[in-house]
């Protein structure tokens, strides 16, 4: 395991599950930086629906419902709006939560990994 001029260090049977915890949480940190994307487009799109039924004068506009549009109340697809944002509001606050749990972990397990491996590790992205 010698690499970069460092001294050879024993890797543990320990040390080998920290390294195989760090990789699963930076796996899971890469995920969630997706997921936390695609709920921040959600709440914008909602937002953005939310602004233009504002605009509206109609009162009966079409919502749609998996793949089929309905033609629902406007106070009516206002709640649903508006539950929907909170819901998907939730979601990224809690994936917000995971995420800075992960990275906390993420530095503990480093400042081990580092204190032991020094050089000869690298948990850095390039």
């Amino acid at each position: 395991m010698q690499q970069g001029g460092g001294s050879e260090t024993e890797v543990t049977w320990e040390d080998q599950q920290n390294i195989n915890k760090f990789g699963r949480l930076n796996n899971r940190f890469h995920e969630l930086q997706d997921e936390i994307k695609f709920a921040k487009e959600s709440n914008e799109n909602l937002e953005d629906a939310s602004n233009e039924l504002i605009l509206t004068d109609e009162e009966v506009v079409r919502f749609q419902i998996g793949e089929v549009f309905a033609h629902v109340p406007k106070e009516e697809v206002e709640s649903r709006i508006e539950e929907m944002k909170e819901v998907t509001s939730k979601n990224l606050e809690k994936l917000e939560e995971e995420k800075e749990s992960i990275l906390a972990q993420m530095a503990e397990l480093k400042q081990i990994l580092y204190g032991k491996f020094k050089d000869s590790i690298n948990l850095e992205e390039d």
